[in-house]
């Protein structure tokens, strides 16, 4: 009785208007799978013996959302998204999180009066988080990594820290899946919001209806995305530079989604042109998951970087008193 009443209310949580629920399970372990699938020689490919437990558990994030869990989920909840038009005054966009949710904050105090509406929507859980999410599992995986390549240099079992870079890759491709999803870059995430001149639904289901009722009702596998998935990529570069562009990219698609669901409301399985975006948009999300995966593998290869003054020192010259560290 306790596992049904479970069930039944991680189901109630799951189709909740409130729970914007990711890609469903079907995108999540595609994109995982197909990015374990595209990791080449030099890259890390002990991930791949973990490819069904990575996949099966590709929607864990998600679980850590539920009402009942209310700290996990006012930690997690913006950690899935990334509300662009929420924060156009800010550039550049701080290389910390709490540098960030400082400047939504003092952005609040400056508007609240003048600009009531807008101001209700300037603070984390309606800006979200995604791209810092993103990059700290990066940087997990690159300490999990030279773990694993010490354990392998040392004839040593590297088993253990091989899951824990399994797990790290589960919360990676999690916010990585999501980024690729137009709506979950945008304020429009739920149903057009604001001035609407195209007549854009406004209907809340409209983001489930793209993400889990069609791409289920498409039965998107691993071999729909393998060949778009291309040559890797972001060998080098800044990773959170990279980040953010991907995002970007995504976002910029909203509109064709929207517009894409004037059509059929997303009930046509056999739209072309809504499978080509659901291929497209899941593809961008495993190469830029086998990418990250790769970079991080490459950047463990590497002794961890002396920074001096370290990032606690009063006197390293980025020192932010008001996070009490130096952003990277």
């Amino acid at each position: 009785m306790r596992k049904l009443t479970l069930a039944l209310a991680l189901g109630a949580l799951a189709f909740s208007p409130g729970a914007a629920m990711a890609w469903g399970g079907t995108a999540h372990a595609v994109i995982d799978r197909a990015a374990l699938a595209a990791i080449p020689q030099d890259g890390p490919v002990f991930l791949k013996a973990y490819t069904d437990y990575i996949a099966a558990s590709a929607s864990l994030p998600d679980s850590w959302r539920g009402d009942s869990e209310n700290f996990s989920k006012i930690e997690e909840d913006p950690n899935h998204g990334w509300f662009r038009e929420q924060f156009l005054f800010l550039k550049p966009i701080p290389r910390s999180r709490y540098e960030f949710l400082i400047a939504l904050y003092k952005r609040y105090e400056t508007i609240k009066d003048s600009d009531p509406a807008t101001a209700a929507r300037t603070n984390v859980r309606w800006t979200g988080t995604l791209p810092y999410a993103a990059i700290e599992a990066y940087d997990r995986l690159v300490v999990c990594m030279r773990q694993v390549r010490k354990a392998q240099a040392t004839g040593q079992d590297a088993s253990v820290p091989a899951q824990h870079c399994s797990f790290d890759t589960i919360r990676l491709g999690h916010y990585i899946g999501d980024g690729a999803q137009p709506m979950h870059d945008s304020i429009h995430s739920d149903g057009w919001r604001g001035e609407n001149p195209r007549g854009f639904t406004t209907d809340r289901t409209v983001h489930g209806r793209f993400e889990s009722q069609f791409v289920d009702g498409i039965k998107l596998t691993v071999a729909d995305i393998a060949p778009r998935i291309g040559a890797p990529g972001h060998r080098s570069g800044d990773m959170f530079d990279a980040v953010l562009a991907y995002l970007d990219e995504a976002g910029d698609k909203v509109a064709q989604v929207y517009m894409l669901e004037k059509r059929a409301g997303f009930a046509d399985f056999a739209d072309r042109d809504v499978r080509a975006m659901v291929y497209e948009r899941t593809a961008a999300g495993a190469a830029m998951l086998r990418d990250m995966l790769c970079r991080a593998w490459a950047e463990s290869a590497q002794p961890p970087a002396k920074v001096t003054p370290a990032p606690l020192d009063f006197a390293n010259p980025r020192f932010n008193p008001e996070t009490g560290s130096a952003p990277d």
